[in-house]
């Protein structure tokens, strides 16, 4: 058996200290994906959101939300530099936003009334062309789901405009050890909300979302690494695999219908299928003298990558689910580790190091094995990368600060920044679907 089976075999073999967790929520804006060539980014004018008199506070936070949700998008400049407006007064208060300099291409405007106790927010967004409202819903919800709701509708609005997909209301899944033991919790992709899903007293890691809002995880809860699931939505936690040896978590399929799985069943970890309809399992790879793990599934859920030593040190690899055929697409890493697909296809990324004297580092490669792109350097020990949903920023662990943290950076490796602050260490991040 290899060091670490893939960076997971060192991190479930101890459980590290820490104090008390929290997060706080990010503020800033972190600058790094641009628009093609220097074409300016359309503005939309955003004024003070009106509310009655106990929507005040409500309204600042839903404002202040959905400011920082399509500022972090960069699809748009945001700027709150103009004439309040009346809702009373469509016509006036878009006539009055056109003389801004420069003009916006959108205003975006909201109201909310409260009836106890639950909020009501209308939202608009104007074409300041044609002067027409070119989105326009209700939101109604309490206080816990202000947040949300904000999140949800500055995701509509990106796909309202644009016809792309946003982030605003997606969660990351994480493992750390601030109550001394390793347990499952999950984030805003903003860093706000933090949500403690487990209480195993154990080692527990590798959360996987699935598309229908569960989390598979492995957990030594009954003194053996087991695979769990944990449904948000009903509030309970249930055993999917159980049994003696090894069961690693490695991803679910697109469909949500299989897990695909490190486990012990031969003379080394190999990598399993398990159908989650029919709880059958499948090995698909079998070589005697090798130890594979860390498997994903590519986004059309018809290959998968994971690490193998066959050839010798650790290599990414590609394998055809329908014909077995399988391919390295690294060959020269002194070690290669938790590969994931991007929600794109074109690119897989990995942490890995080139020498047995580098640290870890964040890397993408292509699915021919010609490109290799490092996306971290000089800054600590960097693994665990996983793909936003829209496939434009990556998320990872790093020591760059002295104990490992939860990073985000663009998908080119700039504009990596701290996502929460939590205190503890944080391992095997993974970002909802």
């Amino acid at each position: 058996m290899t060091k670490r089976l893939f960076a997971l075999m060192a991190v479930v073999c101890c459980a590290l200290t820490a104090t008390v967790l929290f997060a706080a929520p990010k503020t800033d804006v972190y600058i790094g994906i641009t628009s093609a060539g220097k074409q300016k980014l359309p503005t939309i004018g955003m004024p003070a959101f009106t509310a009655d008199e106990a929507s005040q506070t409500a309204a600042q936070t839903v404002q202040d939300v959905m400011r920082a949700d399509l500022l972090f998008a960069r699809y748009f400049d945001v700027t709150e530099d103009g004439p309040a407006f009346n809702p009373a007064k469509v016509k006036d208060s878009l006539n009055a936003w056109a003389k801004v300099s420069p003009k916006p291409s959108y205003v975006l405007t909201a109201t909310l009334n409260y009836a106890e106790p639950y909020y009501t927010i209308k939202i608009y967004v104007y074409d300041m062309n044609t002067r027409t409202a070119v989105f326009a819903k209700a939101f109604k919800g309490t206080q816990t789901s202000l947040r949300r709701l904000a999140h949800i509708a500055s995701d509509q609005i990106i796909a309202s405009l644009l016809g792309k997909r946003g982030i605003a209301d997606t969660k990351i899944a994480f493992a750390n050890n601030a109550t001394k033991h390793k347990e499952i919790y999950v984030v805003d992709y903003d860093g706000a909300n933090l949500q403690k899903l487990t209480n195993d007293k154990s080692i527990s890691l590798l959360p996987r979302w699935s598309k229908d809002g569960r989390i598979f995880y492995t957990t030594y809860k009954y003194r053996n690494p087991d695979i769990f699931a944990i449904d948000l939505r009903a509030g309970k936690i249930s055993p999917i695999i159980i049994k003696k040896g090894l069961s690693l978590i490695g991803g679910v399929s697109p469909d949500g219908k299989a897990l695909v799985f490190t486990s012990t069943g031969g003379a080394n970890p190999s990598i399993f299928i398990y159908n989650l309809e029919t709880q059958q399992k499948v090995q698909i790879t079998n070589k005697t003298t090798a130890v594979d793990g860390s498997p994903s599934y590519s986004p059309d859920g018809k290959y998968i990558t994971f690490v193998s030593n066959r050839a010798g040190n650790p290599q990414i690899y590609v394998m055809e689910l329908a014909t077995g055929k399988t391919r390295p697409l690294t060959k020269d890493f002194n070690w290669s580790d938790t590969p994931q697909w991007s929600p794109t296809g074109e690119w897989i990324v990995f942490s890995g190091r080139e020498s047995a004297y580098h640290p870890m580092d964040v890397f993408l490669v292509d699915l021919t094995g010609t490109q290799i792109k490092r996306l971290t350097s000089d800054a600590g020990s960097n693994e665990d990368p996983t793909w936003s949903p829209d496939g434009r920023f990556i998320a990872f662990t790093t020591t760059r600060n002295g104990r490992r943290q939860l990073y985000m950076m663009d998908m080119d490796g700039s504009a990596p920044h701290l996502l929460a602050d939590i205190q503890g260490d944080s391992f095997t991040p993974h970002w909802s679907m």
